[in-house]
């Protein structure tokens, strides 16, 4: 395996929901796609909706029951907090500012940004379906 990940997909209850949010956020997508695949009883419909980030990497939300049945995996419950994903911005301001967007867009803050003792300033908010996403600058990175 080669040390890269190409696209990152998100389980969520409610797809519009989902692709309303993330685009309140600033990411851009062309909707939900893939209708015309309705799926079956094992097959996964096709409705997703993708979201193009920088360097290639491809932010996908996905109904939750449909990912299940794509990986054919039993349905998870919904819940948060197995993973995060990490935004870093260019300054503290920006951590603020995108944390105070994303819960005006729908999000639930569940830490308010802070200085870590490791010297990163981060706070996290959770997406409509729970989502972790930790927002960070850490003044140790140039190129964010």
């Amino acid at each position: 395996m080669k040390p890269r990940v190409h696209v990152i997909t998100l389980a969520v209850e409610d797809l519009d929901r989902s692709l309303a949010f993330y685009r309140k956020l600033g990411l851009e997508s062309a909707g939900v796609v893939a209708t015309e695949f309705p799926g079956d009883e094992e097959t996964a419909a096709g409705a997703i909706a993708m979201f193009e980030l920088e360097r290639g990497l491809m932010l996908c939300v996905f109904p939750r029951g449909e990912l299940a049945k794509d990986a054919k995996v039993p349905e998870p419950a919904p819940g948060t907090g197995l993973f995060s994903i990490g935004h870093a911005v260019a300054s503290r301001e920006e951590v603020d500012a995108l944390i105070d967007a994303a819960e005006q867009a729908g999000a639930t803050v569940t830490v308010r940004a802070y200085d870590r003792a490791f010297g990163v300033y981060s706070g996290y908010f959770a997406d409509p379906d729970g989502h972790l996403w930790e927002v960070l600058w850490n003044p140790a990175l140039e190129d964010v």
